[in-house]
């Protein structure tokens, strides 16, 4: 049996290379969204706002270009016998809602228990960068960091927490301004055993 069995639903990584259009395209498209939004793409104000949006777009999407087992391919295994919980929280982090294409923004909370050696912290963040700037949801969110994780360094057990802010409720729809939606994944001893779990929680301030 798998130790660490994928979430049901977690984005797949495309498996044939998307054909992505010229940059001219995307700003013709830009400009036909301006037309349709009710206003004047030629007119000056906006003159420039297809070229800046397509440039935007290539750091909102960053995440098509990394690659989470490059993130995570460097361990270090002189820990000094270290083998109790990892965690960094508090990791900020912004994506984009892959039903409306409006922001969600929020903070990660990682925790992985060492097996095969610790990666650098910093990598932790930058694997949430390698999902969040993807069009996304926040479940699948939550699962591609727990997934990598397991996968790229075989720890006994994982922690991932996410919350965050999502635009498309604030900004539309039901409007509520300043609700927020936790998401959580225990894999391995953590979802094996409720003290792993509430030390987890009580070292994020959840308990």
């Amino acid at each position: 049996m798998d130790a660490h069995p994928k979430t049901l639903g977690a984005v797949p990584a495309p498996t044939t290379p998307v054909q992505r259009p010229s940059r001219d395209q995307a700003e013709a498209a830009v400009r036909t969204l301006i037309a349709w939004a009710g206003d004047d793409p030629s007119r000056e104000g906006l003159l420039e706002t297809p070229a800046r949006v397509a440039k935007a777009y290539g750091e909102f999407f960053a995440g098509y270009e990394q690659d989470a087992g490059t993130v995570l391919s460097k361990t270090f295994r002189d820990v000094g016998g270290y083998d109790d919980i990892v965690l960094v929280r508090d990791i900020p982090f912004n994506s984009h809602c892959e039903h409306h294409m409006v922001p969600f923004v929020g903070k990660a909370h990682i925790a992985y228990l060492p097996h095969d050696g610790v990666v650098g912290l910093s990598k932790l963040a930058r694997l949430v960068e390698v999902f969040a700037r993807r069009l996304q949801t926040q479940e699948n969110l939550t699962a591609q960091i727990v997934d990598a994780i397991n996968e790229h360094l075989n720890p006994r057990g994982v922690a991932v927490m996410l919350e965050a802010e999502h635009m498309c409720m604030s900004m539309r729809g039901v409007r509520a301004h300043g609700a927020s939606t936790i998401t959580h994944r225990f894999t391995g001893v953590f979802a094996e055993d409720r003290v792993e779990q509430d030390r987890f929680l009580a070292m994020i301030g959840r308990r």
